[in-house]
């Protein structure tokens, strides 16, 4: 099970070519008189942060620390990209050049069908030198209070020097990974990391025949530009991380993907994050992966929060893992997530026939963090509880049918009468009873309280039971 670390000390320094997409939507009703084209009556503008600039805003979407250096025309589009980005809680270091405009692209919707792409552009590195001057003034004051540099280049003209910024930021000690684009990636030497997708690495290295040959062909480049690692997203296929402690493939984790627009952006960000987090390289990638899964499902150039990647890491784990656990296996988990700054909750019983009443607490009891642990009365334990004919359902039965619930994460048993001994081993950030309890009379709360947790009594939902469903049945109705 991937944990989803806290982001907040991860500090990003990203540099590269800024973009504005910009979107008029409109219905098409009729062809102009003045020419065979349709006539579009706009009613809809959107606007959406490209480039650099989006891998900036899926940083500040996860809580990561994030400084965007880049170059925007003095012109209603860069004033607007500017506010776009504060508002998104993204430090920036714009250079404003006077010689070229903001680069933007306009595109005409009607009824999800793109009739026309206007792009304003021209090359700053041609046209704006001192102001790619500028920037490589402000990345050098910046570097030293930044973590992780991230360069995208979409080819415009603002890594013109990439070469010089990696050089630096690796003479800092500071890794630095990069989206290319392009055919000459002699300019990337020496990078911590590179992320092209399949065609792009086709179109330097030639197109692979196999996996085999895939991998020779990285370990190559890898060689001759004397990379740490490469990352290539493969479309469906997912991506393939290629470092020195052995290559790592990551199937596609989308389950519909509607648009992949963007999709790059998001995972150089979350790799950035990852390891600004503290995350090892492999660690970083299945975040990446895991994030990517996500964005294409959505239209258009997107983010991911980390309540998005927690719920996409649950499913994840849902399909591979029963979450059913031992005590070791639960106190491990529970360590995990409590160093990444998760919050567990823990709660018991016997649920013997799970009904509305047992569902509606769960789901209160998730509520209260991150993770939900409940531990089951084995079947012993629940005869000496409840009596002879109990449980209705054995253990196994029982624990299968709880880790079904989309509230609950992890499974476990106990075999005593109460959960405490088991409770004082995991210690959870939150314990939780339902009933009419005081939390001082809850089994195991005295160490929760002890190791300064919480403990929670929830109310129980009225007129539901299991053994008012028992005697129901007896009684033939």
């Amino acid at each position: 099970m991937q944990i989803i670390p806290s982001f907040e000390p991860a500090r990003v320094l990203v540099i590269g070519d800024i973009m504005l997409d910009r979107y008029w939507h409109g219905d098409t009703g009729r062809i102009s008189p003045e020419a065979p084209v349709p006539v579009v009556r706009i009613a809809r503008e959107e606007a959406r942060l490209g480039g650099a600039a989006n891998v900036a805003l899926n940083l500040a979407a996860v809580g990561a620390q994030v400084n965007l250096i880049g170059v925007v025309g003095d012109d209603e589009p860069g004033q607007r990209v500017e506010r776009m980005l504060v508002d998104a809680g993204v430090q920036t270091s714009l250079v404003v050049s006077g010689a070229c405009p903001t680069i933007a692209k306009l595109r005409v919707v009607s009824r999800n069908q793109q009739l026309i792409r206007l792009d304003f552009e021209e090359s700053f590195a041609e046209q704006a030198a001192a102001d790619i001057d500028e920037l490589g003034t402000r990345y050098e004051q910046a570097l030293a209070d930044w973590d992780v540099v991230i360069c995208s280049d979409y080819g415009k003209g603002t890594l013109a020097r990439v070469g010089e910024l990696i050089a630096a930021a690796r003479a800092a000690g500071k890794p630095v990974l990069v989206d290319p684009k392009g055919t000459d990636w002699a300019r990337y030497r020496q990078a911590t990391l590179i992320t092209p997708n399949l065609a792009e690495l086709s179109a330097v290295t030639g197109e692979p025949s196999s996996d085999e040959d895939l991998a020779a062909r990285a370990a190559a480049l890898r060689e001759s530009l004397a990379l740490e690692a490469l990352l290539v997203t493969r479309s469906e296929r997912g991506m393939t991380l290629f470092h020195g402690d052995g290559d790592t493939h990551l199937p596609a984790l989308a389950r519909e993907v509607f648009d992949v627009t963007g999709a790059g952006d998001t995972v150089i960000a979350l790799l950035g994050a990852g390891l600004g987090a503290g995350l090892a390289l492999p660690d970083a990638a299945n975040l990446a992966n895991l994030g990517a899964g996500v964005v294409v499902g959505k239209l258009g150039t997107a983010t991911v929060s980390r309540a998005e990647l927690r719920r996409a890491a649950r499913t994840r784990h849902a399909d591979e893992d029963t979450g059913v656990l031992d005590a070791g296996q639960l106190q491990q988990r529970v360590e995990e997530a409590r160093a990444h700054g998760e919050r567990v909750v823990m709660t018991n019983g016997c649920f013997d026939l799970l009904h509305p009443g047992h569902v509606r607490y769960l789901e209160a009891a998730r509520e209260l963090g991150d993770w939900l642990v409940v531990a089951v009365n084995d079947d012993a334990s629940v005869q000496r509880l409840k009596g002879e004919g109990r449980p209705i359902n054995t253990l196994a039965d029982r624990m299968e049918v709880l880790r079904g619930l989309g509230a609950v994460d992890w499974v476990t048993s106990f075999s005593e009468d109460t959960p405490a001994a088991l409770i004082e081993r995991v210690l959870p950030d939150v314990l939780v009873k339902g009933g009419d309890y005081r939390p001082e009379d809850i089994a195991g709360a005295d160490a929760v309280l002890a190791a300064g947790g919480e403990v929670r009594v929830l109310e129980f939902v009225e007129g539901h039971s299991t053994s008012g469903i028992v005697e129901r049945v007896a009684r033939g109705g």
